[in-house]
């Protein structure tokens, strides 16, 4: 049995991994945002405080981290799925690696969560610095994935 995949899909496939990254891109400088807001609800007194829990930041952190978490691991694998449909090879190069570390990163970033809820700094410090880490490739990401889709726009409209 083989089954075709029409060239139309094969072609705007292609984009679909690049626009999920944007918006997990957005997504994950709005949890960092989140997480800047925990840290000064933390370090907060009296009123102050009172008013950032309000904010439920740290509920809203845990769900976006989540979400992030599963479509970041979706968005890799989906990524170099179209990326073998299309070309009947991946591309080992820095892209493919740097994305495959970001997976791991963000995995072991959410995978400290129960021991930061039981108040341990090591975890809590270790998550940030993964995520800051992730942050950083991420924007990094984004150049040398805005180069490759620039490079099949020009080979569809070439």
């Amino acid at each position: 049995m083989n089954l075709e995949i029409p060239e139309s899909v094969k072609v705007w496939s292609q984009f679909a991994h690049p626009i999920m990254m944007w918006v997990l891109l957005a997504a994950t400088l709005y949890a960092l945002y989140l997480g800047v807001q925990i840290r000064r609800t933390r370090s907060a007194e009296g009123e102050v405080k009172k008013e950032l829990i309000k904010g439920r930041f740290n509920i809203r952190h845990h769900q976006i981290g989540a979400a992030l978490l599963a479509f970041m691991v979706i968005g890799t694998l989906g990524g170099m799925a179209v990326t073998y449909i299309n070309n009947g090879k991946l591309f080992v190069g820095p892209h493919l690696l740097v994305g495959l570390a970001m997976t791991g990163l963000i995995a072991t970033s959410a995978s400290l969560t129960p021991f930061m809820q039981k108040g341990n700094d090591w975890a809590r410090y270790s998550h940030i610095s993964l995520n800051i880490a992730l942050v950083g490739l991420f924007a990094w990401q984004a150049v040398t994935g805005t180069q490759i889709v620039q490079k099949i726009l020009e080979r569809i409209t070439g």
